[in-house]
């Protein structure tokens, strides 16, 4: 491979690491996110009401077979 290949490759390497990291950075970002709004739902009035209702619902879903 020539000096100017490699040195491309090198580039677009450290590019997608660079973008990777971001994107890691945006999905831990987001777990804590999600984290928060769980625990303020399980604050609420309601709650345990509401789960039942879910579970009630997910249940009564006809099962799609594979």
């Amino acid at each position: 491979m020539k000096e100017q290949e490699l040195i491309k490759m090198v580039n677009k390497t450290k590019n997608i690491e660079g973008k990777m990291v971001a994107l890691i950075s945006q999905i831990n970002n987001m777990k804590d996110l999600m984290i928060g709004t769980v625990e303020t739902l399980k604050r609420m009035p309601g709650y345990e009401e509401a789960l039942d209702k879910l579970k009630q619902d997910v249940s009564d879903e006809p099962k799609l077979e594979k």
